[in-house]
């Protein structure tokens, strides 16, 4: 097990890591500013693609914790880095919310319903039948169809609601086409998390609450991986699964240094 003092650079989940329903995880803001204190480099990381990095950095700082937007690596970012390396200046029609249309935008991408190159599941909050059909079509007609992650559900005061992966599941059916999904638990997202802030593998450790995503895609990426339990996961989820994380703690607060 790699000494904390060797791992230069960090990459964290969000929910379930720093902050619990908007509440900061205590210990959470002593580790930010621990890592800024030592100059390591991080990331906090989310699935989530409706939401920009400063939309996230300004929901971070409403709960106590002062994240700048250069720090937040979401799924929306990841897609459109790994679309610009695949097609750089191509063309994407967009089924989503700020997170993904801004970042494709950056990316050099542009929006059309006319035979586009990729067409882009994200989370929104209105998935419209029209769109969804249009995307079915486009798809048929030979676009590559890609999802930003594949969380099947996500939460909302009155419950789960379908997400991506719920919505991508339906396309599919409707296909035969399976999407490609950038997001956790594919690696690809914590290697072009690892690009932005120039870390390496070796002496990376990745902070998770959740096996099927963030630990499974840390191990795959070669990183340090640590489960802390103020999420969804406990020692009976652990056992669930034939991998295991580096270390298991009760939470980030473990982290500080005595």
């Amino acid at each position: 097990m790699r000494d904390h003092a060797e791992i230069e650079c960090w990459l964290t989940d969000m929910d379930g890591v720093l902050v619990h329903e908007n509440h900061p995880v205590p210990g959470a803001a002593e580790l930010l500013q621990q890592w800024r204190d030592e100059g390591k480099p991080y990331l906090v990381l989310t699935n989530n693609s409706i939401f920009t990095p400063r939309d996230l950095s300004a929901r971070l700082k409403a709960s106590g914790l002062d994240v700048p937007e250069s720090a937040i690596w979401t799924s929306a970012l990841a897609t459109a880095d790994f679309m610009k390396e695949q097609i750089p200046g191509g063309s994407a029609f967009v089924i989503g919310e700020a997170g993904i249309t801004t970042a494709l935008h950056e990316a050099g991408f542009i929006m059309t319903e006319t035979n586009p190159d990729y067409v882009v599941i994200g989370e929104t909050r209105n998935y419209s039948f029209e769109a969804i059909t249009k995307a079915i079509r486009l798809i048929g007609n030979g676009s590559r169809f890609i999802a930003t992650n594949p969380d099947a559900t996500g939460p909302s005061a009155d419950g789960p609601m379908p997400a991506t992966g719920a919505v991508a599941a339906l396309i599919t059916k409707a296909t035969g086409r399976e999407p490609y999904i950038v997001g956790k638990p594919n690696p690809m997202m914590f290697r072009s998390a690892l690009n932005k802030i120039g870390a390496h593998s070796e002496t990376t450790g990745m902070i998770g609450d959740r096996m099927d995503t963030d630990i499974v895609a840390g191990i795959e990426a070669g990183l340090h991986t640590v489960l802390v339990l103020t999420g969804i996961s406990d020692q009976k989820e652990i056992a669930r699964y034939p991998f295991r994380p580096h270390e298991v703690l009760d939470s980030v607060a473990d982290l500080l240094k005595k």
